[in-house]
């Protein structure tokens, strides 16, 4: 069965400015995104490396990270915060859309896909007031020839851009010289500069930039806030080697800087290219056979080179806070530190080296799995925030979180709502420690066709695990996981994720109500995607089991001044009861239904609205109807089950919404009628 809904709107009033977006006197934070690519849990110091330090086991060597730690102790560690996919296209897709990987449209190995013509990170912060910024590896741009990518950055909210479109570009990191995987090319917005980099090593290239688009701003634009998007392509792929040691000093008249000469863009951009090895681990020798009566060995080079990229980070974050400090701006500005998904084994060097394996420092730390694994080693991340005064010094967040939660939370900051759209939860008053909030929907779906690596320190419940088909879900303490998923029928292995990190001790026998739970919600959070097919996309989602239903919906009505439909819970102009959709108007330029769908029978229902307003439709989790952006209306088939369904519909006009004429239909192979007030319920 397909049913459809048809609503015909109109309005009659002006809008209000009764809720005003942020007081006018209450400063919004700059904010700094750093994206790091392929960042193990395990490759900070203060969630791992410290921890090895501190054993002095010579059989276990170490990575240093002093800035970062120093982030940590000035801000707060998020050691429970996880990436929407284990690989990087789809994990930033879910986070510059705001969506889980259930209703991302870019999900799997969609490298190089266009980004969804829809609000974004970009779009929600310009709108917040902020000048925006892209810096770094995008890879979500769309076939076409350059520079005319559908899903350019600039296309996708953001004032200005700088660095590696394309997915592949960014596994080189010296784009002119191109030493192991040929030249590649930076843009800086639609233009293409590579010519003028001469030896410049992307690490410090896009922190020049970085640093340079900060000191502009405060010059030309200091009474407007800035968010900053910089997304490294480091330590990724290549383990290429800077040119020089680090600059000295850090910030304002220090560290890297950008000269903007063409041969010489920036001042490390000189000397060797992939030729300097940091002294901390040059000569570094570690106890290759654990045995301490034998005499030591060198590191091998490929650890050398992965250690110094890691240590080249950590001087590249810690140049751009002590930037912050030196223009007597940081206190105003919040500062994010995380990675795209977990480790990877990947190093893209020649055949003289050593393969890359994180086994040699555990960069995946006390879990299993590595990148394109949905085991917490594949997901969890090593996340930082810092914005001094707001963020207690030294904290902790203990609530798991998730990347797609950083649109309300940033939206939040900057005083105002995210769209409806967006399948996070603002984090915002853990990270300042003032409450708690709702509880962040964490899940992930992939596909990869390898297996999780033998590593001997992996549990043997997960070695050379088959992927193929992959979801992870967590509530509360509990995660649970499938792998090469045959149907919605497979069960989840279920672990307390506090208690057993590795996740060696399956518990699902013991949860059973759990277990139905789990596989419940993955099929009431997410919706279908031809491009990205699963082994469960024809699964029913079951329905909800109500009693002392009454007939009717719920309806609120709100004056919503964003150009968005936002989630609005406190102070509505109405609040009622109805028996009927329409006949009735409400104050307010925002309508919000919410109740129950009796589903006649099983089957296949795509929902949609003939309206010239914007509108939103959920089913459980799910978006059935996205008609919030631009003139285009998404509708997505929903597989229903028979019986009570959870809907919540908003209806959003530049003025007061009249509901005189509010028609709604539903269509079958066989029949279009009228929608009888008997199929929706509340309670």
């Amino acid at each position: 069965m397909i049913i459809s809904i048809f609503l015909s709107l109109s309005c009659n009033s002006q809008k209000s400015e009764e809720n005003a977006i942020q007081d006018k006197n209450s400063p919004k934070p700059n904010i700094i995104f750093i994206l790091t690519d392929d960042f193990g849990y395990g490759d900070l110091g203060v969630l791992f490396q410290n921890e090895r330090k501190e054993m002095g086991d010579r059989s276990e060597p170490w990575l240093l990270t002093p800035n970062l730690d120093k982030m940590a102790s000035e801000g707060a560690r998020l050691p429970q915060h996880y990436s929407a996919a284990p690989v990087c296209a789809p994990s930033r897709a879910s986070l510059l859309l705001g969506v889980s990987q259930g209703q991302s449209n870019v999900r799997d190995n969609q490298f190089d896909k266009a980004l969804e013509d829809n609000y974004t990170l970009g779009t929600v912060m310009h709108e917040a007031g902020y000048s925006t910024v892209a810096i770094g590896k995008w890879g979500l741009q769309g076939k076409a020839e350059a520079p005319n990518w559908p899903a350019h950055p600039l296309k996708r909210g953001f004032d200005s851009y700088y660095g590696y479109i394309r997915h592949v570009d960014g596994h080189e990191h010296y784009p002119k010289e191109g030493v192991y995987r040929g030249a590649k090319e930076v843009y800086e917005d639609y233009k293409e500069v590579t010519n003028d980099l001469d030896k410049c090593y992307t690490g410090d290239l896009f922190t020049a930039r970085a640093k340079k688009y900060i000191i502009d701003h405060q010059k030309n634009e200091k009474d407007r806030p800035f968010f900053m998007y910089l997304a490294y392509d480091t330590p990724h792929a290549v383990l290429e080697l800077p040119t020089q040691e680090y600059p000295k000093g850090s910030g304002l008249n220090g560290g890297l800087q950008w000269l903007g000469t063409p041969g010489e863009m920036i001042n490390t951009a000189s000397g060797e290219v992939d030729s300097y090895m940091d002294p901390a681990y040059k000569d570094q020798t570690y106890d290759d056979d654990s045995d301490s009566s034998t005499d030591e060995v060198p590191w091998p080079d490929t650890y050398k080179r992965f250690a110094t990229v890691n240590k080249r980070i950590d001087n590249q974050v810690g140049d751009i806070i002590q930037l912050l400090k030196d223009l007597n701006i940081d206190k105003n500005t919040l500062v994010i530190f995380t990675s795209d998904n977990g480790p990877s084994r990947e190093s893209y060097l020649p055949k003289e080296y050593e393969n890359y394996t994180p086994e040699f420092f555990n960069n995946y730390a006390h879990f299993d799995g590595i990148k394109r694994d949905c085991y917490e080693g594949g997901v969890r991340m090593a996340t930082l925030a810092m914005w001094p005064g707001t963020i207690p010094a030294g904290s902790v967040v203990k609530s798991p979180s998730i990347s797609y939660d950083w649109m309300p939370t940033f939206a939040e900051a900057a005083g105002i709502a995210a769209p409806i759209k967006s399948d996070g939860v603002s984090i915002l008053s853990s990270l300042t420690g003032k409450k708690n909030e709702k509880d962040s929907k964490i899940y992930v779906e992939y596909f990869h066709s390898g297996s999780t690596p033998e590593y001997p320190e992996f549990g043997d419940n997960h070695q050379d695990t088959k992927r193929k088909q992959m979801q992870m879900i967590r509530m509360k303490d509990m995660v649970g996981v499938r792998y090469n998923i045959q149907s919605e029928s497979d069960d989840f292995k279920i672990y307390n994720v506090l208690k057993d990190p590795g996740q060696r001790n399956n518990i699902a026998s013991e949860n059973a109500d759990l277990q139905k739970k789990m596989k419940e919600k993955v099929l009431q959070m997410r919706h279908t995607d031809t491009s990205a097919p699963r082994t469960y996309d024809n699964a029913i989602v079951p329905d909800v089991k109500k009693d002392n239903l009454k007939i009717g919906l719920l309806v609120k009505s709100y004056n919503n001044v964003l150009p968005w439909i936002s989630s609005i819970d406190d102070n509505p102009l109405n609040k009622e009861d109805v028996k009927t959709i329409n006949g009735k108007n409400f104050k307010g330029n925002l309508v919000v239904f919410e109740g129950y769908i009796d589903v006649p029978e099983n089957g296949l229902y795509t929902f949609s609205i003939d309206s010239d307003n914007k509108t939103f439709m959920r089913v459980h989790d799910i978006t059935a109807i996205d008609g919030d952006f631009g003139n285009k209306q998404r509708n997505y088939p929903v597989n229903l089950a028979k019986g009570f369904h959870p809907i919540k519909l908003y209806i959003q006009g530049e003025r007061a919404i009249d509901l005189k004429n509010l028609k709604l239909k539903w269509n079958t192979k066989s029949s279009s009628v009228e929608v009888s007030p008997q199929a929706f319920f509340h309670i």
